[in-house]
């Protein structure tokens, strides 16, 4: 979330124009989406967002187990959580300046199809999830490769693909960077991966042993997916190819790894509290970037701000930063406010 801030007062963007012409440059070309074929640091962002959920709703559906509250309840928990995070995804998209607008696209909208996957077979062996996960993978390699519907028959050709008919389908119309909605289908496997490392961590299992299966899990699925992408699947985040879930995925389990080394088994907590006063009211923030910020407040504030040093005359590229750290210093101020006040925004 702390990235997505960054993002959205433009930060990687100023950063990227100033070291425009060196070798510095090609550092912050990470931090935007790659255009098609290949894997940035900025396409994990997604993934991660969806494998988080999983391992938090196994904490959460681990807790109502404790507490004794029947299956039929959380799946109505599950499922009120399910529509609102559809609805908020939507609506981020909803209100254009020429009017409204009905698409499926938002990473909300997405989670909220890979949240209730997860949860249905939640209470499944490991095997067993872990087979349904490459079972939507399957399908999602069937699906592209195998329809040979006219005009949208070439697998993993922008605009020319499976995905990008079923947006036809769904909402009439194709989004131009190649996005597609059906993407909710492979992803579900972040979801149901990030369940199973949540039920890991909560086990009895020896610290040792949950970190040595993290990082062969990890491993495997990431040299599978960048082994698949030379072979026979592109690593394609746009569409959420077979071999871009599991390298992805891949990196979401080192990472994870890496931080339940540092922070809970080396106990280096103090060093997080930066990031908890954000991550604790995650959905909030994400939608005031989303919907105020970028509408708004990141305009009015970039106003004043440059307005001010425009006086003293600081140079653009300059003025252009110190914009983007001054908003995303108010933003954070107003999560720490909400986390001092002990207020979340929960569904």
């Amino acid at each position: 979330m702390v990235l997505l801030m960054l993002e959205s007062v433009r930060l990687f963007e100023n950063l990227h124009h100033v070291t425009e012409g060196f070798v510095l440059q090609l550092f912050f070309d990470q931090f935007f989406h790659h255009p098609w074929n290949g894997l940035r640091f900025w396409d994990l962002i997604q993934p991660g967002f969806m494998f988080m959920a999983g391992t938090a709703m196994a904490y959460s559906l681990h807790r109502q187990q404790v507490q004794g509250v029947p299956w039929r309840e959380s799946f109505i928990k599950v499922l009120k959580r399910s529509c609102w995070l559809f609805f908020w995804g939507v609506l981020d998209y909803a209100v254009r300046r020429d009017g409204l607008s009905f698409e499926l696209w938002d990473v909300l909208t997405q989670l909220s199809v890979t949240t209730l996957i997860a949860f249905f077979i939640f209470k499944w062996s490991y095997s067993a999830q872990i087979a349904f996960s490459l079972g939507l993978l399957l399908l999602t390699e069937i699906l592209y490769r195998y329809t040979n519907i006219p005009n949208f028959d070439q697998p993993f050709t922008d605009q020319h693909n499976f995905g990008n008919y079923m947006d036809l389908v769904l909402m009439n119309k194709i989004n131009q960077g190649g996005w597609v909605a059906i993407n909710c289908i492979p992803t579900a496997a972040h979801t149901i991966w990030g369940a199973l490392v949540g039920k890991l961590l909560l086990s009895s299992v020896p610290a040792s042993e949950k970190i040595k299966w993290l990082l062969i899990t990890g491993c495997i699925a990431l040299v599978t997916g960048y082994v698949m992408d030379v072979t026979i699947t592109p690593i394609i985040k746009r569409i959420a190819t077979s071999s871009f879930v599991l390298a992805s995925g891949g990196w979401c389990l080192l990472a994870l790894c890496f931080f339940y080394w540092w922070i809970d088994l080396r106990n280096h907590k103090k060093y997080v509290q930066f990031f908890i006063v954000v991550g604790m009211n995650s959905l909030f923030i994400y939608l005031f970037i989303e919907i105020v910020g970028g509408r708004w407040f990141n305009g009015y504030i970039a106003a004043l701000s440059n307005g001010l040093m425009g006086i003293i005359h600081v140079p653009p590229g300059l003025m252009g930063i110190v914009t983007s750290l001054v908003t995303f210093s108010l933003l954070w101020v107003m999560c720490r406010f909400l986390y001092r006040k002990g207020i979340f925004f929960k569904i």
